[in-house]
């Protein structure tokens, strides 16, 4: 009997398009029609889930999973650092006394303290994270992302759910992730998928030299603290703008156009090709729904209401959180959410001031924020969200060299603590366990197979289904189980 799968169109190259802060919700689609199947065993299987959307929260350079969600505060000094455990909402669960607001409503979130994957490097953590699989084929580890690598959590949702209301099905802000020394870290593609798949990348920061990280304008830091900086700190969260690249069209648009204060202009310009262009009916819909109010709130972070950009926080971390909200509320399936670009999460030194005065408080306050979104509007029981990074953090504080002036943590891949919430998560619920020094998992141990697995099976993505590559060779699309307990 040959495995039901879902198939999809055959399609040109995707449409490269580059947005600023927000430029693009339409113009990426993937070109596909995911198909639910038909046989009655996917139907049930696909009913099981009750996400219509993912918010994926990429904390990249490695949460410390003591100093946040598993702290260890009867472990001797050099483990437990710096941070006391306070009383969240729930009985029995304890979180770092720096989230403050995720401790009040820790009925409406769930934590797996037991996450686990086999490498201690930077990228070839991420390629683990964000792709959901914790063996790597073919990997080079020079941040180069490539045809042969396993497609992203991302790609994979967004070629197998139907696009909705016109929008791009997968999207990722924002900004791309990129390592310091200037690579693309590999992992958040199409790869064996084809480009064509890759989410649709919103790009509204620009971080300088030497390495700003954190939540700028509010909490922005330098990571190397002992060297003078040779560009400006960063401010501003730039303004949307729309660059069509080769694909598109027979021809090219070499002009930046700005989306919001041209955006006549581009619409009227967009349909004069679209007429003489084969495009599909997505792309078609997306040239128009860029004018529209929807999409233009969805994007306009920076201009939102007053008390809505104080709610989530004056910074990176609050605007992309604020328009991961309006991107599921407007009806993207899949949206990647990269909190802290340059590994800003990487605290091998001066963690404790770092996560204290840089990290956590920004962090907290908008995670809170999108989590009443999400509640008040009535849609945090249809989205799914996941927050961790590469890895976690070394048990045993060290200095690192003579490049800080006060201790941190290393590299960790043994056990990082996730965050979930909604989407059928079953709120103030703890999954898994650390042992006493927060260094392995001490009971039930999950991989990145079994989390991609639980948003896979949350957004009703059948068990049997599978996705295909341009020579039509069927690819599965599980590798492991969802998460047991956690729903």
């Amino acid at each position: 009997m040959t495995l039901p799968h879902w198939n999809h169109p055959t399609v040109s190259r995707r449409t490269a398009v580059k947005a600023g802060a927000a430029g693009v919700l339409g113009l990426g689609m993937n070109h596909l029609e995911a198909l639910r199947a038909a046989d009655g065993e996917q139907a049930e299987a696909a009913s099981a889930g009750t996400a219509k959307s993912c918010i994926y929260i990429f904390l990249s350079g490695g949460l410390a999973q003591q100093d946040s969600f598993d702290l260890k505060p009867h472990a001797p000094s050099a483990i437990r650092g710096e941070f006391n455990p306070i009383a969240t909402a729930t009985p029995g669960i304890e979180i770092c006394e720096h989230l403050p607001r995720l401790a009040q409503r820790s009925d409406k979130w769930a934590l797996v303290r037991s996450l686990t994957h086999p490498t201690n490097g930077h990228t070839l953590g991420h390629y683990f994270m964000l792709t959901g699989h914790s063996v790597a084929p073919i990997f080079r580890g020079d941040r180069q992302p490539r045809p042969t690598d396993w497609p992203s959590i991302s790609s994979i949702v967004g070629d197998a759910l139907p696009a909705r209301n016109n929008l791009p099905p997968a999207v990722m802000l924002p900004e791309r992730l990129v390592h310091w020394s200037g690579g693309t870290i590999p992992g958040a593609y199409g790869g064996m998928m084809g480009s064509r798949r890759d989410p649709f990348i919103i790009e509204a920061t620009q971080y300088g030299d030497p390495f700003w990280r954190g939540a700028y304008p509010e909490y922005t830091f330098p990571q190397l603290p002992k060297t003078e900086p040779t560009a400006a700190r960063p401010t501003v969260f730039q303004a949307p703008s729309l660059e069509l690249q080769a694909g598109l069209t027979s021809g090219r648009f070499d002009r930046r156009l700005d989306l919001l204060g041209s955006i006549d202009y581009q619409r009227a310009a967009l349909e004069r090709s679209a007429e003489g262009e084969q495009y599909d009916r997505h792309r078609q819909s997306a040239i128009s729904l860029l004018a529209s109010d929807r999409i233009r709130r969805a994007i306009d972070v920076t201009n939102a209401d007053s008390k809505i950009q104080e709610r989530y926080g004056r910074n990176t971390f609050g605007w992309s959180l604020l328009m991961a909200y309006r991107l599921v509320e407007a009806g993207v399936n899949m949206v990647q959410v990269n909190l802290g670009n340059n590994e800003a999460w990487d605290t091998h030194g001066e963690a404790f001031w770092r996560l204290r005065e840089k990290l956590l408080p920004p962090t907290d306050r908008a995670l809170s924020a999108l989590l009443d979104d999400l509640n008040g509007s009535g849609l945090l029981d249809s989205t799914l969200i996941v927050m961790g990074g590469e890895f976690g953090r070394t048990p045993k504080i060290s200095m690192a060299g003579n490049t800080y002036d006060e201790p941190g943590r290393d590299h960790w891949g043994a056990v990082q603590t996730l965050f979930f919430a909604g989407g059928g998560v079953r709120g103030g619920n703890v999954v898994g366990s650390s042992d006493k020094d927060a260094a392995y998992p001490a009971s039930d141990p999950q991989k990145p197979e079994n989390m991609a697995a639980t948003i896979y099976n949350a957004l009703g993505i059948p068990r049997t289904a599978m996705w295909q590559d341009d020579v039509s060779r069927p690819h599965h699309i599980y590798f492991s189980d969802p998460i047991r307990g956690l729903m």
